[in-house]
């Protein structure tokens, strides 16, 4: 049964349960989102006294806390007692791609720490231009673009969708488009 666990599930099983939760959510008149957390956080946390977007009744989405706490542990349960010990399957084009900007697609974990490129995700690189463009500036523009959009991929995507907003519709879009850029255009220049 562990090793069921432990291996790589069809991408239909995930989608069935995703849309299981959507459909308790909509049944439930709640709104799924991580970002959503961070504004109740932050609520928690008292800003509410000084911006107003954060001045509202956090208590009714106490639920979102309970679901990063729980992120948060099966997150942590996942990537210690289930962890998989080979590589992530990506497309040999991807791998011919990456390696031809000098980013090596780790086969191990040894190699990459969740078998992350070590190229662009360490803390030694973290100091260098290309490490700071993609750590820290990217982090800044995606925080920033969460707060604008009203919400991260995850959110719009998932929730947003399944909700039939339009403005949910075009934040995909523009995530889409954004990555095509950055992965065509951008990343080829730092690399």
């Amino acid at each position: 049964m562990l090793e069921l666990i432990k291996g790589a599930w069809h991408w239909s099983i995930s989608g069935l349960l995703i849309s299981l939760v959507m459909l308790l959510l909509i049944k439930s008149g709640k709104r799924f989102g991580v970002s959503s957390s961070f504004k109740t956080i932050c609520a928690i946390g008292g800003a509410g006294k000084k911006i107003d977007y954060f001045d509202y009744n956090w208590r009714s989405h106490y639920w979102l806390l309970i679901f990063i706490l729980g992120s948060i542990i099966g997150g942590t349960i996942g990537s210690t007692l289930l962890a998989n010990s080979n590589p992530v399957k990506i497309s040999p084009q991807t791998v011919t791609s990456l390696k031809s900007l000098g980013i090596n697609a780790p086969m191990n974990i040894e190699e990459g720490r969740g078998f992350l490129p070590e190229e662009i995700f360490s803390f030694s690189n973290l100091f260098s231009m290309n490490g700071f463009i993609i750590i820290i500036l990217g982090g800044f523009l995606i925080g920033f673009g969460t707060r604008w959009a009203g919400g991260c991929t995850s959110g719009h995507a998932i929730s947003g969708l399944s909700n039939l907003q339009l403005p949910s519709l075009v934040a995909v879009v523009g995530f889409f488009i954004g990555g095509l850029l950055s992965t065509h255009l951008i990343l080829p220049l730092l690399f």
